[in-house]
């Protein structure tokens, strides 16, 4: 009896010992992260006004996120930051929304949108509130979560480049995200972090000819090497990745990642936001060695409608990043609806690269 008692408790001690990640490289391992990480939720005064004009449109964007801080300390390990230029500071000090509302709180009483530099929002004048409103006080939540948890697991950060232009009177016009504005976005996020928490296309390319057959020949590191690290990628196709990208073949010297087509010299890291349309594709890519960042949820229909069809699409596929606005239930809806994996857990062994 104490045989088989002692047989049954090594079973089942050996079914819960968590998987040793220092033996696996990042491609190897699934994590769960947010989207649009600093979003604050647009007051209600406001969502109310906006939900009159369009009900449809704005319910896609009703949710909202805790700290980057408290996102890491949940255990995700995946974030998405949207940028907007702002060289000499204040463009996106006043926002349009704050005069169509009554009622609503101040806005940045602190007077750091006045500063110069990128600031984090989703669009500009209607959903302009963030939890770090600036990126230089992103990097620097980030800096200090990583230097109190200094062998954290590498995070995953991803970035919009954001100036498209809303055509109606009173809205900012954004700068572009011109060759000189990217080289400022690089500067700013090596002042940021320090480079030695960046993992860059430099220290994965190594001594191959191109990134590219680095990763197909599978360099991406160990996650021991990798552990304290932050690796960022830019989320851009088209004229502002070739801007990125000019210069700087096989993105030697850069400090992002790029979201770029397999068969060129940049291609080592892909977005993929569909899981259900694209799950065989995928499979296709990390069986590759690609990384793959895609979505278990967008504009809040999985949430109301309590359908896990695109998150399960998404474990199944092997990308290493899947993001959600939904770690946690909603607050602005009744919804049962929450994203993490079978051990309520954010980072888990890829079940394609294992």
């Amino acid at each position: 009896m104490k045989t088989l008692f002692s047989l049954l408790f090594l079973g089942i001690s050996t079914l819960t010992t968590p998987p040793d990640f220092n033996t696996k490289r990042i491609n190897q391992i699934q994590v769960i992260g947010s989207h649009n990480s600093y979003k604050q939720a647009i007051d209600p005064a406001l969502f109310s006004m906006l939900s009159r004009t369009d009900s449809v449109r704005f319910k896609g964007i009703e949710y909202s996120h805790t700290s980057l801080s408290e996102q890491l300390d949940l255990g995700l390990r995946g974030l998405e930051i949207d940028v907007y230029a702002d060289e000499k500071g204040g463009k996106y000090a006043q926002p349009l929304g704050m005069k169509l509302a009554k009622g609503q709180p101040p806005y940045d009483p602190g007077g750091e949108m006045n500063t110069p530099g990128f600031k984090v929002l989703h669009i500009q004048d209607i959903d302009f509130r963030s939890n770090c409103p600036t990126f230089a006080g992103c990097l620097a939540e980030l800096k200090r979560w990583s230097d109190a948890h200094p062998d954290h697991y590498p995070v995953y950060v991803t970035m919009n480049a954001k100036d498209d232009t809303i055509k109606r009177p009173g809205f900012v016009i954004p700068e572009s995200f011109t060759a000189a504005v990217l080289n400022r976005l690089d500067s700013a996020v090596v002042q940021g972090l320090g480079r030695n928490k960046l993992l860059t296309p430099d220290d994965v390319r190594g001594k191959s000819k191109t990134l590219e057959a680095a990763v197909l020949a599978g360099n991406w590191p160990m996650a021991k090497n990798a552990r304290g690290k932050f690796l960022f990628v830019l989320d851009e196709t088209g004229t502002k990745r070739a801007a990125y990208i000019n210069g700087h073949p096989s993105l030697k010297g850069r400090t992002l990642f790029t979201n770029s087509e397999p068969g060129t010299p940049e291609a080592a890291f892909l977005i993929m936001n569909d899981p259900r349309k694209d799950e065989v594709r995928i499979t296709e890519l990390v069986k590759k060695g690609y990384l793959v960042r895609t979505r278990a949820d967008a504009d809040t229909r999985e949430a109301r409608q309590n359908d896990y069809r695109s998150f399960e699409a998404a474990q199944r596929s092997g990308a290493q990043i899947i993001t959600t606005d939904y770690y946690r239930p909603s607050t602005h809806f009744k919804s049962d609806y929450i994203i993490h994996f079978s051990d309520k857990g954010y980072v888990r062994v890829d079940p394609v690269q294992q």
